[in-house]
């Protein structure tokens, strides 16, 4: 490493050490004393080497242990890389370490997008020097099967940082889907993710999150997205499990003409959760355009819905929809849209609702032969169903559960 980059990265350890005290700019605050590094890893040669709790565990947040239909898998169990392996030519794993090891060019990419000052949780992740995941696709590449990446919390009191580099190159396209969770004996965590992707010329990334945390861990995911001429992003974020909280704001720059960016969030606030979750788009180039929509319940705790898109260049279109169903009297819904313009010839637009199921609407599939239940549940099903095209079947059966709970709260 040059003298230049030394200096560089003492600098920047310096500006993030008196972060350390920064408080993020949304959610509730979070004492990172009361966790710790946990020292308990886990080495895995093949994830069917897993034991059958951990392979259950894991298809709860939609990855098989079995890898038979995946392209490429990942593990990390708290803070230590378990696994990580590619089965298709042109696509490269690794942990980020090891990367940084392999690649000096890597240093382009390493915390450009997410700056290590912007609050405590991204502050304690560099002081960390966290580990994740690394996934390249090499230009022109297609992966036809997605990528499983898991990370685990296992141990009380954990706290697990983490920073994760995504690469699609030129031409490319890649599928990733990414379960975060709490292994079974573990009740209380604190979860910091940075993830930093680049979506090169004309490359396509389709990246899915499905959390399954328990209801006392803390989650601060810290995601920026750079996507060029022609790239085409789907973003899906899934939390139908109970969490104390969770914030998430990430931010996605459009910086080449035809760049496209679309996400979909589907969400549950349970009985003491509090969920602060938006997104924000940065249109910075000619005919770029995104959509942002949100479909979350409350049946017991707090949502707050942001959303927010910055139109900087002319010929961009922009959507944003927040779409909320209190479904208990204890539970609470807040939507926060916003739309900015700095150039002319825009189009952005934004709505957003917020109310229980309407009756005429159970009422209607009440004279089809269905009862009060069955009509609220189908009503549900579909409305977080329609959140992310091919929803996988095992969180079919969570959104069942949510249905009992709703027909619990109401």
């Amino acid at each position: 490493m040059t003298e230049n980059n030394n200096t560089k990265n003492k600098e920047t350890a310096e500006r993030a050490q008196k972060a350390l005290d920064k408080e993020a700019m949304f959610g509730g605050h979070v004492d990172l004393k009361m966790y710790h590094i946990p020292d308990e890893s886990l080495e895995v040669k093949k994830m069917t080497d897993l034991d059958s709790m951990m392979k259950s565990s894991l298809k709860n947040v939609g990855i098989e242990a079995d890898g038979s239909n995946a392209g490429g898998n990942f593990l990390m169990y708290n803070n230590k890389v378990s696994h990580h392996s590619s089965s298709q030519e042109g696509l490269e794993i690794l942990s980020v370490k090891e990367a940084m090891a392999k690649y000096d060019w890597l240093e382009e990419y390493w915390w450009k997008l997410v700056s290590p000052d912007a609050d405590k949780y991204t502050a304690e992740s560099y002081l960390d020097d966290s580990d994740g995941y690394f996934i390249r696709v090499l230009p022109g590449v297609k992966i036809t099967a997605p990528v499983q990446s898991c990370l685990m919390i296992g141990s009380e009191a954990g706290l697990q940082t983490v920073h994760n580099i995504i690469i699609v190159e030129e031409g490319a396209e890649l599928e990733v889907v990414t379960g975060c969770l709490t292994h079974d004996n573990v009740k209380r965590a604190l979860h910091i993710g940075v993830s930093e992707m680049y979506v090169k010329k004309n490359a396509k990334l389709t990246f899915s999150m499905i959390h399954d945390w328990d209801e006392s861990v803390e989650v601060r995911p810290r995601t920026s997205v750079r996507v060029e001429e022609g790239g085409l992003l789907t973003n899906n974020y899934v939390c139908l499990k109970p969490a104390k909280s969770i914030q998430t704001n990430p931010s996605t720059y459009l910086e080449g003409e035809g760049a496209t960016a679309y996400f979909n969030t589907i969400a549950v606030a349970h009985p003491g959760s509090v969920l602060d979750m938006g997104s924000r788009v940065f249109l910075n180039a000619p005919n770029t355009k995104t959509e942002i929509i949100s479909r979350t319940i409350t049946i017991g705790g707090e949502v707050i819905s942001r959303g927010d898109i910055v139109g900087n260049a002319p010929r961009v279109y922009g959507h944003l929809e927040c779409n909320g169903l209190v479904l208990s009297e204890h539970g609470s819904q807040k939507a926060i849209p916003a739309l900015e313009a700095h150039a002319m010839d825009v189009e952005m637009t934004h709505e957003a609702s917020i109310g229980r199921i309407a009756r005429d609407q159970v009422e209607y599939l009440m004279t089809r032969g269905l009862d009060e239940n069955e009509a609220t549940g189908l009503i549900v099903r579909g409305f977080l169903s329609a959140g992310i095209e091919g929803i996988p079947e095992i969180l079919k059966e969570d959104i069942d559960d949510i249905i009992k709970k709703t027909a619990d709260a109401s």
